[in-house]
């Protein structure tokens, strides 16, 4: 073998290229001098967290040796008093002196950084995506300041900042119309209404993400007239992905003016948000023809204090689904659930809504959760789903043996996963073993199905037992 001093650096660097683990790079830097120089030019990503110490002296160790960084996670998730002080402040700023290069950021259970240490950051010039997860001593004056200074940011998460409140931040990202991705989770002092600051930012943005505490649903409390004037000020052309959890959404304002404004939309996740209705729906899927995936969980407890919210027009039916159906023929991924076995009258999908997406769209991926209309006649409308090759069913109790042993009728299904299906047993199965059909077969909590029962039915097959569920 030639010693390692005579290869060509571009095979030195493909090989450290071909090395994915931290840990591998770490020791195959170690054997050679050569090595460990191409790995400090190499090295653009790095992830830090509890084994900082001490922690400010070990970033700048980090630093000096890898100059070119581009993106860093410092994650201090399960950090405890006794492994030292965590990154603080000075630690931002001795990162933002000797990172110039620094393009991506997550600052995870980060509980010693302030506003001061966001304000370090806004010297970060070529900074485009901040990720904050539970950082309780930022505010949304640390965040403008950041801003004024990141020019170019595209991507902001922020999960958990309870002390992030103000919306002069969101103005300022409005104006800028650089944001493309945005993620709020469980901020409680941000509320649906605080979103249409954006502004004209809106044009711009291809993913939001907003999900509310459901502890505090109704905390913030948003004027009629402010409300409203999301309906000529929201151009959401650019929208790819929609993600609302446990959201309000109001009749004619709000978050529901965006539902029919998002022509490029492909994703849609709808979690537990109260109000959202057919016409909603309908709307966003005459204007959404490449949605690709939708997901509903539609909330079954409906005993909140919202009586002038509630009544007959507000309700999801099976108009919405045939209107997906309808619109939207690049579908492929379907999921439908409900929150539990109680299901009101304000939801009523039926087996032929559900179907009428089988039948007119291509779906590859179909996922359903306490769907009780969903039954043997179902399973063997799947029968002539050409395109299903994934199928999830969940706490799906009117599904019986002799809709299970339909299976093997399905053209292309290759993985099957069951969860809490009471009416199963293992005489449902015995038609797939040894048939071939299914790459994948996933069987969890099924107390009428073995694990006996599931050998042989898939090329690969995974089984599980808590009945605590029950209980």
């Amino acid at each position: 073998m030639a010693p390692m001093d005579t290869l060509p650096d571009q095979l030195v660097w493909e090989i450290l290229n071909r090395i994915k683990k931290t840990s591998d790079r770490n020791s195959a830097s170690l054997t050679c001098k050569r090595l460990h120089q191409v790995e400090k030019e190499q090295r653009e990503c790095l992830r830090v967290g509890c084994g900082l110490h001490p922690a400010n002296e070990a970033v700048t160790s980090l630093c000096n040796r890898f100059s070119n960084l581009k993106k860093v996670d410092i994650v201090y998730s399960g950090w405890m008093s006794i492994l030292g002080k965590q990154l603080d402040d000075h630690g931002l700023h001795i990162l933002s002196e000797r990172c110039s290069s620094l393009v991506d950021l997550t600052l995870s259970y980060c509980t010693f950084i302030t506003d001061v240490g966001l304000g370090h950051l806004a010297s970060c010039t070529k900074l485009t995506t901040l990720k904050l997860n539970f950082t309780p001593g930022v505010t949304g004056c640390g965040i403008l300041s950041l801003a004024v200074g990141c020019k170019n940011l595209t991507t902001l998460h922020l999960i958990r900042c309870l002390n992030v409140s103000g919306v002069e931040w969101l103005e300022y990202l409005g104006k800028l119309e650089t944001l493309q991705d945005l993620s709020i989770k469980n901020c409680r002092a941000i509320g649906e209404g605080d979103l249409i600051k954006l502004g004209p930012g809106w044009r711009k943005l291809k993913r939001l993400e907003f999900e509310v505490d459901a502890n505090y649903r109704f905390m913030k409390v948003h004027d009629r007239l402010a409300m409203d004037r999301w309906k000529n000020c929201v151009p959401c052309d650019s929208m790819e992905e929609l993600s609302l959890v446990n959201c309000l959404i109001s009749p004619e304002r709000g978050l529901s003016c965006v539902f029919g404004r998002c022509k490029s939309l492909m994703k849609l996740h709808l979690d537990m948000c109260i109000g959202v209705r057919d016409c909603d729906i309908v709307s966003l899927a005459r204007r959404s023809s490449n949605l690709k995936s939708i997901s509903v969980r539609v909330p079954s407890d409906y005993s909140l204090p919202l009586p002038r919210l509630i009544n007959d027009s507000l309700r999801l039916t099976d108009q919405s689904l045939r209107a997906v159906a309808h619109n939207c023929s690049m579908l492929e991924s379907v999921e439908i659930s409900f929150s539990d076995g109680e299901f009101p009258c304000l939801t009523s999908f039926t087996l032929n809504g559900i179907l009428a997406l089988i039948e007119l769209c291509p779906v590859r991926i179909l996922v359903l959760d306490r769907v009780y209309s969903f039954n043997d006649l179902g399973m063997e409308a799947l029968c002539s789903a050409v395109f299903l090759e994934t199928l999830e069913l969940v706490r799906c109790q009117e599904i019986t043996d002799e809709g299970l042993q339909l299976v093997t009728h399905f053209p292309r299904l290759c993985v099957l996963r069951l969860s809490k299906c009471l009416g199963l047993t293992d005489d449902g199965l015995r038609p797939l073993v040894e048939s071939d059909k299914l790459e994948m077969l996933t069987v969890e909590d099924c107390p009428q199905v073995s694990e006996r029962g599931i050998q042989g039915a898939a090329k690969f097959v995974s089984y599980k037992q808590d009945m605590s569920w029950l209980y």
